[in-house]
């Protein structure tokens, strides 16, 4: 009984040198939810890196503000660095919860990605209000 579990589950339980002793093997949908997230999030890193990229080097430069173009791309760069290396690591913590049958772990990205495009949005105010000042 307890060999055909270990076959139907991938993990057996009984082996010491088992990485996860206690886990098991969760339903194929959950993992494959898990991975369809950890994408949507890897886009979003990328749209972000091409969005920042394409403020520094295509935007036309904001009159006045020699520095604006710079100061509006490149936190998107860096926040889609940010947001691509995050999305990995909860993938994996989703990933052991799901095998240990715990709660999901609330992710952080949501507000590290809403509080980051706020202050890009109100630096952006405020680089077009300076330049047309000047």
């Amino acid at each position: 009984m307890e060999e055909r579990r270990a076959a139907r589950d991938g993990h057996d339980d009984s082996d010491p040198r088992s990485s996860h002793p206690a886990a098991t093997e969760p339903d194929v949908r959950f993992t494959l939810a898990n991975e369809r997230t950890f994408l949507a999030w890897n886009r979003t890193a990328l749209a972000l890196v091409v969005a920042g990229l394409g403020i520094v080097q295509l935007l036309p430069p904001f009159p006045g503000v020699p520095w604006g173009r710079h100061a509006l791309g490149v936190p998107l760069i860096a926040l889609g660095a940010v947001v691509s290396v995050t999305s990995y690591l909860e993938w994996r913590r989703n990933q052991a919860a799901l095998r240990r049958g715990a709660p999901l772990p609330r992710s952080v990205l949501p507000r590290v990605l809403t509080a980051t495009i706020a202050g890009i949005a109100a630096l952006s105010a405020v680089v077009l209000l300076v330049s047309a000042a000047r």
